[in-house]
């Protein structure tokens, strides 16, 4: 008879994360989501960052959980996240400042400052990724530009999950498919672009070497948090990067299929064996992103649920809670096409009153609302 494999699954995501725990008998898997948490970015001095220490206690919340609850006796543990953002750490492997959100908009300017040192279409050939202002890339960019002394102090760059792991295992390193997000690594040799992040005087010594999806990290460090069992739990490097995970899920052998991953943001895209980087690619601002078992994740990033999820949280101010199912239901009831919107205009893209922008955005185009 075959021991039942356990395996759990700490999943972040840019509105919630989630531990759960896979069960796998030989023949079948099932799965069981042991702990849901809200994921609250915080304002700080006007800028919007990541609670990163918040989002840890609840990863050990979960694991503790999820342990406990189902007399676990071994186990493995993977992390996958959003990409682009980062956290920068110093020589003693100490945080340098709280990671700042994608969605802040403290890079504005910076692809364009890019683009004048590098021309777009050489930053296209040695990348492969869309061209978006908050890329890690340009976010870098932005440090320097302004000088920031924690570029300078920074010793190692990690990733969000790569973060985790960190706190986790006690491993500072880079996961090939969360890396490819940044617009920092070169798909055709498989490295970090360090030609190009040196042409845009981005120090590179902080750039570990990648390891690959299924690269054991090892057991649990000691967190401070003696109420969590360590032992018996092995960290596994997953596909680090929410979607890479999500397409290696995705239920058939056949290779001529396309996916649609959802969330805050939709990715819709093809899985192939190289790169494809080139003029057209370039035009409709593709992006080549590493997939589980090296393959090549070719996708568009478009605006998925960010808008509804910025709406709940202006109306949840205000005092009206509502789900996604009164959302949809509110929805039915409405006359279809009362008015247009572009999701993926920029006006909507950092955190704000997000009815008052779909508003305004509707009366600027001679439309008008009759309800909030």
């Amino acid at each position: 008879m075959t021991a039942t494999i356990h395996a759990l699954a700490i999943d972040l995501g840019a509105e919630s994360g989630r531990v759960v725990l896979g069960r796998f008998d030989g023949t079948r898997l099932t799965i069981e989501e042991t702990h849901r948490f809200a994921n609250t970015p915080v304002w700080l001095l006007d800028h919007l960052h990541w609670d990163v220490l918040q989002l840890f206690n609840e990863i050990k919340r979960g694991l503790r959980k999820s342990v406990a609850e189902h007399h676990l006796k071994a186990v493995s543990l993977g992390v996958d996240a959003w990409g682009v953002d980062f956290a920068l750490l110093d020589r003693q492997g100490s945080l340098l400042g709280n990671p700042y959100h994608y969605r802040d908009p403290w890079t504005a300017g910076a692809l364009e400052a890019a683009c004048k040192r590098v021309p777009r279409e050489q930053i296209f050939a040695q990348t492969g990724v869309q061209f978006l202002p908050f890329n890690t890339l340009y976010q870098l960019l932005a440090l320097e530009q302004q000088d920031a002394p924690i570029l300078a102090q920074a010793e190692r760059l990690l990733m969000i999950p790569d973060l985790f792991n960190y706190w986790l295992t006690g491993r500072q390193t880079n996961e090939r498919t969360i890396a490819s997000t940044s617009q920092c690594l070169d798909p055709n040799t498989g490295t970090w672009a360090r030609g190009l992040l040196a042409e845009l005087s981005v120090p590179t010594k902080m750039f570990a070497d990648l390891i690959e999806p299924a690269t054991v990290l090892g057991p649990l460090s000691p967190t401070g948090d003696e109420t969590l069992d360590r032992g018996h739990i092995q960290a596994i490097a997953p596909g680090c990067h929410d979607t890479a995970c999500a397409v290696a899920a995705v239920p058939t052998n056949k290779k001529n299929h396309a996916y649609l991953s959802s969330g805050t943001w939709s990715l819709m895209g093809v899985e192939v064996e190289a790169p494809v980087i080139d003029e057209k690619t370039l035009r409709y601002n593709f992006t080549n992103e590493a997939g589980v078992g090296h393959t090549v994740r070719l996708l568009r990033n478009m605006t998925g649920m960010w808008l509804l999820q910025e709406c709940q949280r202006a109306w949840r101010v205000q005092g009206k809670a509502l789900a996604y199912e009164d959302m949809v239901e509110l929805a039915r009831q409405a006359p279809a096409f009362a008015a247009l919107i572009d999701p993926e205009d920029e006006a909507f893209l950092a955190p704000g009153n997000m009815p008052e922008r779909v508003r305004a955005r509707c009366k600027k185009g001679g439309q008008s609302l009759t309800a909030d």
